[in-house]
């Protein structure tokens, strides 16, 4: 077995034992202890010493650790006593600092308990890695404040979270344990630049609008255009389970599929389904009118150029809903009569969360992703696996290319190259030394792209 075999010239390698499953590596650090960290004074004596074990990085599928006789050493200058230096090793860890450091980057990518199989690291010691690798991450890894931010609740790990979204770059920026007033209000409080926010989208969720309007109180909040929608489509599924219930076994055999047709946009019926469709609008008027009711919401957001037409649509099909047919649409009804300013704003911003069908379909990747995982170890791998931000690289403005410097002849020869007749050589200062727009050229991070986080999730690679 070779002597260098940690690959650490710090350390000199005394003896290698080899089990099925692990390295044991004698060692001692090369260089010797000479002056005392209090006094630096050299007048130091032996005073015992005890043997460590420190675990290194994974060898030929092996586990690795590194004993080492650590000697512990007093000052007989200021009468103090103190361990030998021992280079590259976290001590507070017992483990070496590359072993740290790949534990941190591997963890975003694995469970921890596969990595305290590979390493001989218990798990909970690798959990303390993983969060102080993620508050450093936390530290450096800086997302740029969308002017249109989406913010969205889903169901992650058995409970409802907040996802924070980049609408114009259709990226994730950031993923809340809760969706409480208190925790969206802070998070957006501690959001750099956050007087750059124009327009929120969300869903009618009292907490997120008292959120948005304490701390970004001169952002437009816009109410996503897909959550009232779909509360007619809800509205509608209501009434053909109520109106359902009222029919004969025989009667119900002559809607087969009729959910399907009904939660379907008029306009993208095939012939056969139109032709089902106005056979039930004949024989069951009332779930017909039902059908025409949810269409004629679209309507309103499919037809409306302004806000005031836009209300003006909408009172008009208010009234055109009948007794019979009104408790079905009540929540609908309630929710736009409750938040109708910000339904409205869209019609005069259409900021929505283009992303939401992504959205949904994240849901369900995550929540296969997130077995075994805690949110916060899922929102890390979500928000800080490389490679999956969308990033702009903006590019500086042109600035003149700077006169050449001369120097002394000889500059970077030998003394005697004069003599050689050589040309006086040219110094130029790299573009860094004069780019006046330096700050200007930074690579902006816009977040993770969704579509691209759900093909790494679904192909296995996050």
């Amino acid at each position: 077995m070779p002597a260098n075999i940690l690959n650490l010239p710090q350390y000199r390698v005394l003896r290698v034992e080899e089990t099925n499953h692990d390295y044991h590596v004698t060692a001692e650090p090369v260089d010797v202890t000479s002056a005392c960290p209090h006094c630096q004074s050299d007048r130091l004596t032996s005073w015992g010493t005890r043997e460590q074990v420190f675990k290194d990085l994974p060898m030929h599928g092996k586990r690795v650790g590194i004993y080492i006789d650590t000697k512990r050493l007093r000052c007989q200058a200021c009468d103090k006593t103190f361990s030998q230096v021992l280079p590259l090793l976290a001590e507070n860890r017992m483990m070496t600092d590359r072993l740290v450091k790949w534990i941190g980057q591997q963890s975003l990518k694995r469970t921890f308990t596969s990595l305290a199989d590979e390493t001989g690291v218990v798990e909970g010691t690798i959990r303390n890695i993983f969060r102080d690798y993620i508050n450093e991450l936390e530290q450096t890894v800086r997302f740029e404040t969308p002017k249109w931010m989406g913010i969205d609740g889903i169901h992650i790990i058995n409970r409802p979270r907040c996802v924070v979204s980049n609408i114009q770059d259709n990226t994730i920026v950031d993923m809340l344990r809760n969706r409480n007033k208190d925790t969206v209000a802070k998070y957006l409080f501690k959001m750099p630049n956050r007087d750059k926010v124009q327009y929120v989208a969300m869903d009618m969720w009292t907490p997120y609008r008292d959120a948005v309007s304490a701390v970004l109180p001169d952002a437009t909040i816009v109410i996503d255009k897909f959550h009232v929608v779909r509360m007619a489509n809800d509205a509608m599924e209501k009434a053909r389970k109520g109106l359902r219930g009222e029919l004969t076994l025989k009667q119900k055999r002559g809607l087969m599929h009729d959910r399907f047709v009904m939660l379907k946009r008029e306009r993208d019926l095939t012939d056969e389904e139109r032709l089902n469709l106005d056979g039930w609008r004949k024989n069951y008027p009332a779930l017909g009118e039902a059908y025409t009711i949810k269409e004629g919401f679209y309507g309103v957001y499919e037809g409306a150029g302004t806000p005031e037409d836009a209300l003006a649509r909408y009172e008009a099909w208010y009234r055109s809903i009948s007794s019979e047919i009104r408790p079905y649409f009540a929540d609908l009804i309630r929710a736009f009569q409750n938040w109708q300013p910000f339904i409205l704003n869209y019609f005069e911003h259409p900021v929505t969360n283009a992303h939401t069908e992504s959205l949904n379909s994240l849901i369900q990747v995550m929540n296969r992703l997130g077995r075994g995982y805690s949110f916060e170890a899922l929102r890390a791998k979500v928000l800080f696996t490389e490679g999956i931000h969308s990033h702009r690289h903006k590019r500086p403005r042109f600035a003149r290319k700077p006169e050449p410097e001369p120097v002394e002849m000889g500059y970077g020869l030998p003394d005697d190259a004069s003599d050689f007749g050589l040309p006086v050589m040219e110094k130029v200062r790299p573009p860094e030394a004069y780019d006046p727009h330096k700050h200007e050229n930074r690579e902006k991070n816009y977040g993770v792209h969704i579509s691209t986080l759900i093909r790494l999730i679904e192909s296995g690679e996050l």
